[in-house]
């Protein structure tokens, strides 16, 4: 298996890093104070075909390979200092667009594929709900079918994009005799009777990506709305997350590398007791550590990737590639505070906000200790 990138995708991860430091960073830490969501970044990258990726032409998207893809959400994750903003284009295009296109019909597809990736719907997925989080099968929404529509009723609670989403990817139980084979997902407009926003969530770190509440209350969906087939809800939870936990971490692997570069440099610079710090082995094994990281990150990545670039189930790679990276993400973050010391825990730079967000990242697409029982699971344990 040879996970090396062509010439071709190491240009392209290189004109994402360009784009993201010409069009993405300008006042995002003003907006971060904010809690203010990058409208104009969002536009931008629809520009550039971002939230295209993957798609087929057909619809708009620049139909790219699977590690093409990921070499750019590097980039974008090296360059671009707005996590949030990430967090917001991953969540649209892994949860949202990928289910449609795999799991949707023509009239679905055509509906809403075109304006997700030119950037003017937004999108996202609502599985998680006030007592339902890691035990992601434990859902109150229901939804009954009545003529032509479906009435869905219940509350989510800490879904991405939820404040700006035109559509979401809704999980709903359809028939509760039939436990997790009974739950069904159906595309949600803002706009339909019956659908509000809660209260918006305020979080410690990956703060311009808004999160929020919907309530539902005999919402009126379409039953043509529904996504696949009744039933088919934790079969199109389980392909998202496969995607999401392939690709999605690739920003952090980006992040990573950019954190490595700056601690090197630092550590070339910065003199205390008559050298530079990076002599001290306190200093270069830390460094070490974090190229280590770094390049395992990147290396269990590929593999889920390639996979499933090969048409193939990555549920336990891409479950291993999901909690390494994340865990790694934080140790390096801490690592890079630790060696730029007051400078680091400063919020006059990036290092504390990399941490901020870092941590979030160990609990959404499933927590660590759910990823450690998918790949126990697979040992049949």
């Amino acid at each position: 298996m040879d996970f090396s990138l062509t010439e071709e995708q190491l240009d392209f991860k290189k004109s994402a890093i360009e784009f993201a430091k010409r069009a993405l960073n300008e006042g995002a830490r003003e907006r971060e104070k904010k809690s203010e969501f990058n409208q104009a970044g969002w536009e931008k990258c629809a520009q550039f075909g971002i939230q295209g990726l993957p798609l087929p032409k057909r619809y708009g998207g620049l139909e790219l390979d699977i590690l093409t893809c990921i070499a750019a959400m590097e980039g974008l994750g090296y360059a671009c200092s707005d996590g949030g903003l990430l967090f917001s284009l991953n969540s649209t295009i892994w949860t949202c667009e990928m289910p449609i296109l795999k799991f949707g019909t023509e009239e679905q597809k055509d509906k809403y594929l075109p304006g997700l990736i030119q950037g003017t719907l937004k999108g996202g997925h609502a599985m998680t709900e006030p007592n339902s989080g890691s035990d992601a099968f434990s859902l109150k929404c229901k939804a009954e079918k009545r003529g032509d529509k479906y009435i869905l009723n219940g509350a989510k609670a800490f879904i991405t994009n939820a404040p700006i989403a035109d559509v979401l990817l809704v999980f709903a139980v359809t028939d509760a005799s039939k436990k997790f084979a009974g739950m069904s997902v159906f595309l949600v407009e803002k706009d339909f009777p019956g659908y509000s926003l809660g209260r918006r969530e305020e979080l410690m770190g990956l703060k311009t990506c808004p999160l929020g509440e919907v309530i539902l209350r005999d919402c009126e969906v379409p039953a043509k709305n529904l996504l696949g087939k009744e039933g088919a809800g934790a079969a199109i939870f389980n392909s998202e997350m496969d995607w999401e936990r392939s690709c999605l971490f690739a920003t952090h692997v980006g992040a990573m590398e950019r954190m490595l570069d700056e601690c090197v440099e630092y550590a070339k610079v910065r003199q205390q007791f008559g050298k530079p710090i990076g002599n001290y082995q306190s200093i270069s094994h830390k460094i070490a550590d974090m190229k280590v990281r770094l390049e395992l990150s990147r290396l269990v990545l590929y593999q889920a990737a390639w996979m499933k670039a090969q048409g193939k189930r990555a549920q336990m790679e891409s479950a291993m590639a999901k909690l390494f990276i994340s865990e790694s993400y934080v140790q390096s973050s801490l690592d890079a505070i630790q060696i730029h010391g007051a400078y680091g825990y400063s919020t006059e730079f990036d290092f504390e906000r990399n941490l901020r967000d870092a941590i979030g990242g160990k609990i959404y697409s499933g927590t660590s200790e759910v990823q450690r029982n998918v790949i126990a699971s697979f040992l049949g344990l």
